[in-house]
């Protein structure tokens, strides 16, 4: 603690010499020696000290006290504790072989107002076998021990303390004016003199010394410390209290107009300190200056303006402002205006802040407009948009909308897999439901080549120029995005392929209904080749390419493979699209698509309404079969009946020959053996149309009500039309 508080004057002390223009010394006196500062009422030569005990002497930059019994070197001087550090000799005691006994004697003597601090030092003695004694006086006489052993040197460690293993330390009695230090000769070294011949005894400043176990060894501490040890020295300006020191005012060491009296720590007379917001010596009579605490904002703080006084210092908060204590708390707004100062401020910022978000969104949405813009014209180029756009304008079509693809999104819930209605060669097929809650059928082709492109484009032709009852409708399109799309009427009742093979049918179709569905489809072709100009092939005719809308009625649908054949010209493609089992075996040999090649995939459908079998099927035991094949054979070897389905065997034999026969002509291996579409839809009417003569002129009661039974749609297939026979029977249809 007394080190601390040294250290602190010295700090402050340094300050003062920074911030002053004062000196330490005595006007007209030598202020330092070496690098010690000779602070009054310490002082050299006559007239330069205050009393005796503080004249020292300065040799060859060493400061010595005069008025003691050993000449003590001056290491430092405390004006805030009265304390002074100086050295101390050391007291030793060594042995030989040969028996003879070395001493050195450590005595101290000091001035008057001064004494040894009791607080700040320490007896310490080193040694494997020592006891010191401490002799000392402070107005009677008073004494202390310390006594340190050890048997071996490697039983002894180093440290700051003493552990009373080769060193050991105790107190002294207070107030102490003089003392020496001596050994008992009762305990010597003559047993350990091959690692510790000398015993030493000191008074030293505590907190400065730090044992070494190689002191024991020879005269190595003497060596190190041959001018001594610090020690600390208490001292006072006079031994009266305060109050009696004021009342003697020519003796009154305090002559500082800003200083004042303290007791000294240990209450044996008093000391001068500077007061409060003054620094310097107090003992000098202009010693005592003011500090300018603004320079020190870290010791004095000030949470405002700053400003200095005569033994302190204001701290004032800026106008505007207000705190109860700058010093400690921070100055904040105190007026009503302030307030209202700061509130405009705040909106203006905030007003600034918004605008200039505002401009910054505005431009952000204006350049992703201009980007998707850009993307839009990208993807519209990229589906065949301009070539799309030529041809409709060039056959002047106006039935067909352009469909945004947030209005698309919008009706498939995001084109949502509840949604799916089915999957195709070319594209999947969604139900969507637009804004004017009609329901529509959306086909989101594929991701696509330059092949794929084109057949979209073409079916976009295609259907824009077709208007035929049996031909689904196209209603729109959208080439905004990657992957294009078209809008078409919704076909409610699926496909015919679902219809025939489909797993869940529970009842039979009748005989008429397969007539009739067959009858549409082939006068929807016959129209493509014969009515359209010019011609359309369909190219991928096929029983899941046939909707089935209300009441049934057939709708043929996905023109991706359809190709525009003008008059008397074949169509050779390089790359041969269908489906298996319904290709044209023509076509798939030489790569001319035709208006026959359409003719031979409607025999096939034509089959599977007749018997209830896939293109491709496969009986329990045999393999995979095509089923043109199959039926051209039965037909041969006059066994229709084994092929057909079952559900209409009753209808007789004579009118599921015409069917047959009519099948077989449009499944001839060479195009030109096949009739033409409209021959096939007129020989569908006319086989329809003589069945139901043939059932009416042999009709009676018993067999109208038959007929009623027989003819009357199967509800998977008429819905609610229970009286749809009547009509059929009047308009032929």
């Amino acid at each position: 603690m007394a080190r601390l508080l040294i250290l602190a004057s010295i700090l402050l002390l340094g300050v003062i010499k920074i911030t002053m223009a004062s000196r330490m010394a005595k006007p007209g006196c030598r202020e330092t020696c070496g690098n010690l500062t000779i602070t009054y009422p310490f002082g050299i030569g006559d007239g330069c000290f205050y009393s005796p005990g503080f004249d020292v002497s300065c040799e060859d930059s060493r400061t010595y006290m005069h008025n003691s019994s050993s000449q003590m070197e001056i290491y430092n001087i405390s004006l805030l504790t009265g304390q002074v550090r100086v050295s101390s000799l050391i007291a030793s005691e060594c042995y030989s072989t040969t028996g003879r006994i070395e001493r050195g004697w450590a005595s101290v003597n000091t001035a008057t107002l001064f004494t040894i601090s009791s607080k700040a030092n320490k007896l310490t003695a080193i040694g494997c076998n020592t006891l010191a004694f401490l002799n000392g006086y402070n107005e009677q006489e008073v004494g202390a021990g310390c006594f340190s052993m050890c048997l071996e040197n490697q039983t002894v460690d180093s440290g700051r303390q003493c552990s009373g293993m080769g060193c050991c330390q105790t107190s002294i009695a207070p107030n102490l004016t003089s003392f020496n230090v001596t050994f008992d000769s009762r305990f010597n070294n003559s047993q350990v003199l091959n690692f510790n011949p000398c015993s030493y005894a000191f008074v030293v400043e505590q907190d400065w010394f730090r044992f070494e176990a190689a002191y024991l060894e020879g005269n190595k501490l003497t060596e190190k410390y041959n001018d001594g040890v610090p020690a600390v020295l208490d001292w006072v300006a006079g031994y009266e209290s305060c109050d009696e020191a004021q009342k003697n005012r020519s003796s009154y060491a305090c002559v500082s107009a800003n200083s004042r009296c303290i007791s000294s720590p240990d209450a044996t007379g008093y000391l001068c300190v500077c007061k409060n917001g003054f620094a310097g010596n107090p003992y000098l009579e202009e010693g005592c200056q003011d500090i300018d605490e603004c320079k020190f904002p870290d010791q004095y703080p000030c949470n405002g303006i700053c400003s200095n006084a005569i033994g302190d210092y204001r701290c004032n908060c800026q106008p505007g402002t207000h705190s109860i204590d700058p010093k400690k708390e921070t100055c904040s707004p105190n007026t009503t205006s302030e307030r209202a100062r700061l509130t405009k401020m705040f909106i203006g910022i905030s007003v600034c802040a918004i605008l200039l978000l505002v401009c910054i969104f505005a431009l952000v949405i204006e350049c992703q407009k201009r980007k998707l813009t850009k993307e839009k014209e990208r993807f519209f180029q990229q589906n065949g948009g301009l070539l799309l756009y030529e041809q409709i304008r060039s056959k002047q079509v106006d039935t067909v909308r352009i469909f945004t693809k947030q209005e698309l999104e919008s009706a498939t819930d995001n084109f949502d897999s509840s949604r799916e209605l089915g999957r195709g060669g070319h594209g999947t097929v969604y139900k969507g439901i637009l804004k004017d809650n009609r329901v529509v059928a959306i086909k989101r082709s594929k991701i696509m080549n330059m092949v794929q492109k084109d057949e979209f484009v073409q079916e976009m032709i295609i259907l824009s120029q077709i208007n035929h009852r049996n031909v689904v409708k196209l209603l729109g399109c959208c080439l905004e995005v990657e992957v294009p799309m078209l809008v078409y009427e919704f076909i409610p009742n699926g496909t015919l392929f679902e219809l025939i093979h489909g797993k869940y049918r529970t009842s039979s179709i009748s005989m008429d209904a397969r007539l009739r569905i067959a009858q549409e489809s082939a006068e929807a072709l016959a129209y493509l080749h014969s009515s359209a100009s010019p011609p359309i092939v369909h190219g991928d005719v096929k029983s899941p390419n046939i909707l089935l809308g209300d009441n049934y009625i057939a709708k043929v649908t996905d023109f991706g493979a359809s190709r525009m054949l003008p008059k008397d010209e074949i169509q050779f493609m390089t790359m041969v699209q269908g489906t298996i089992g319904y290709l044209d075996p023509e076509y798939l040999q030489e790569r001319q698509l035709t208006e026959k090649s359409d003719v031979y995939s409607f025999g096939v459908v034509l089959l599977e309404l007749i018997t209830g079998k896939t293109a491709i099927y496969s009986d329990s035991v045999e393999e995979k079969k095509s089923l043109a094949s199959s039926f051209l054979l039965a037909l041969k070897e006059n066994r229709l009946q084994t092929i057909l389905d079952g559900d209409i065997l009753v209808v007789g034999t004579e009118l599921l020959q015409d069917v047959a026969q009519l099948a077989k002509r449009c499944l001839s291996m060479k195009g030109e053996e096949r009739p033409f579409m409209t021959e096939v839809a007129e020989g569908l009417k006319a086989i329809r149309s003589t069945w139901r003569e043939q059932l009416i002129e042999s009709a009676n009661e018993e067999t109208v009500c038959l007929l009623q039974n027989t003819l009357q749609y199967d509800p998977s297939i008429t819905g609610q039309h229970g009286s749809l026979m009547t009509l059929d029977l009047e308009t032929g249809r």
